[in-house]
């Protein structure tokens, strides 16, 4: 009996070890072929082909795909306006939880100070200066620039976007049938309901929050005191000012607030394990010195991307990265390889926390932002930014930086710099002595070149570039930017062109009257 007992615990054993077999080698074939459709798909997707959508498809599989894309983007969100960077008021949590959970960059710049020529960089990782007409504010983006999107597409991804994406701009006289965003909806949760688990995505929110004239956000006013507000170097710390920058604030909160939603809707989705996240502003700020000039007011942007399972949580990069390097970032990241005629590189190395002493400078310039300068006239800048220094070459001084003092074409005066109460305060006439450091700094007209030394003088406020003490570094600089722009095929490498001048404008005549909606201010105390 007992040789019998044994003989029957042994035939069990190895039943139950070939019926675990059994199964391994059935759990490994789902998993190769579910692997096989989503390439296959994939593959599909760049010849053209459609394929049926696997949507019984369990939720865990979503992470064995390849990493989905969802790109946050604010409208004038400078740095370092975020509670995670030092902002004693301003309150962040979606976007410092993206930072702790990823990597937080410290010198991120968006490379032009205008909306639409700063998008279009993100999109295409090139500079400005190679994409003819899409330098430029309001003007065409022509199709033939590859923009990331599209590569993703016809490498399987359904891609879209909601609010601004690229613009303002003219889409039909691009060339283009679409905004180079990707097909357009109204929200994340509409583009979502339809996505297919089986299929890559790459969706862009482009909010437009924090913009002027700061509307938005009333629901966040209350927990902003305006003597809390820290008034910058650059800006007189007078009650307008504070009352401008409480008010952007409460729509940087609005903005945080939507982006945690559509977070929140990531994870109910079972996507955030498989999804990379990038938040970032587009340019800076709306006051003076900000948006259309190239300090970093306008330039210096919040950005943190989170990608699980790849990405160093908590890691601080300190590298100086720009908008050219998006582009390549999200192709590698996507299993693609960058465009030869991109000049950004991948940051993917920086994700998984390593170093690169290379990045230590980037490029800023700037050609037309709004058309505020009678004959169509640009007001062109390039620039490098280091760790210590940055120096400006501007190419037209005899030019008003910040648009003309008349009120061309209706916009009034001054019309680069968008309206605020901080403008209006500047701009009066009569304004009192005291504020005219400040007009000078927000609307004067500047000397061919300007240098600034950020160890002592961060808020950029005192130009050394005639100091003697500077020479040296001035001339150092100066050659870097002018090989920058010869190699990068800069059409300004050469001399003077008109061609930015003479590029398509479609924006529209401002009325002289103030822009609808925008709030009211009684000053508390007299101006100083």
């Amino acid at each position: 009996m007992g040789s019998s007992f044994v003989d029957t615990v042994l035939f069990g054993i190895t039943v139950l070890v070939g019926i675990t077999v059994l199964l391994r080698k059935t759990v490994l074939l789902r998993e190769r072929v579910l692997r096989a459709v989503a390439w296959i798909s994939m593959a599909a997707g760049m010849a053209g082909v459609a394929l049926p959508s696997r949507a019984a498809e369990s939720p865990q599989n979503v992470r064995r795909q390849p990493t989905n894309i969802l790109i946050l983007m604010a409208d004038n969100w400078a740095w370092p306006h975020a509670s995670v960077l030092g902002d004693p008021l301003v309150q962040t949590p979606t976007f410092d939880r993206l930072a702790r959970e990823g990597v937080l960059f410290s010198h991120a710049f968006c490379s032009v100070p205008s909306c639409a020529p700063a998008r279009a960089v993100f999109l295409t990782g090139q500079p400005a200066h190679r994409l003819e007409g899409a330098a430029n504010l309001w003007g065409v983006f022509p199709a033939k620039f590859a923009v990331f999107p599209d590569m993703l597409e016809a490498a399987g991804y359904r891609v879209g976007f909601s609010g601004k994406g690229w613009g303002p701009g003219n889409l039909e006289a691009s060339g283009r049938t679409r905004n180079p965003a990707g097909e357009k909806f109204r929200s994340f949760a509409e583009f979502v309901e339809g996505q297919p688990v089986s299929q890559p995505f790459c969706y862009w929110h482009s909010s437009r929050e924090p913009h002027a004239p700061w509307s938005a956000g009333e629901a966040f006013l209350d927990q902003l005191p305006a003597e809390r507000v820290q008034v910058p170097a650059y800006l007189p710390d007078h009650p307008a000012v504070r009352e401008d920058i409480r008010r952007y604030y409460a729509e940087v909160q609005q903005f945080d607030a939507d982006c945690g939603a559509i977070l929140d809707l990531l994870r109910d989705r079972n996507l955030a394990e498989s999804t990379l996240v990038v938040l970032v502003g587009d340019n800076g700020w709306q006051l003076p010195r900000g948006l259309a000039h190239v300090y970093d007011a306008g330039t210096r942007v919040p950005l943190a991307i989170r990608w699980p399972g790849h990405a160093k949580a908590g890691h601080v990069a300190d590298e100086l990265v720009s908008f050219e390097d998006i582009a390549p970032t999200l192709l590698e990241a996507a299993g693609l390889t960058p465009s030869t005629k991109m000049t950004g590189t991948s940051m993917v190395h920086l994700l998984h926390g390593e170093t690169d002493r290379s990045r230590d400078h980037v490029f800023i310039e700037r050609e037309r932002h709004a058309n505020v300068r009678q004959g169509d006239l640009t007001y062109p800048c390039r620039s490098i930014r280091t760790r210590e220094f940055l120096y400006v070459w501007n190419l037209h001084p005899e030019r008003w930086p910040a648009g003309d003092p008349e009120a061309y074409w209706a916009v009034g005066p001054y019309g680069d710099v968008d309206w605020s109460f901080t403008k209006d305060l500047l701009i009066d006439p009569h304004r009192s002595p005291q504020l005219q450091r400040y007009f000078e700094l927000g609307f004067g007209k500047r000397p061919a070149e300007e240098l600034y030394d950020l160890r002592t003088d961060p808020a950029e406020t005192v130009n050394v570039a005639a100091d003697p003490t500077y020479a040296a570094t001035c001339a150092e600089l100066r050659q870097r930017v002018q090989t920058w722009m010869r190699d990068t095929g800069d059409p300004r490498a050469d001399g003077e062109t008109d061609l930015f001048d003479k590029a398509a404008y479609f924006g529209r005549k401002a009325p002289e009257t103030p822009p609808p909606g925008r709030p009211t201010f009684t000053p508390a105390s007299p101006q100083p």
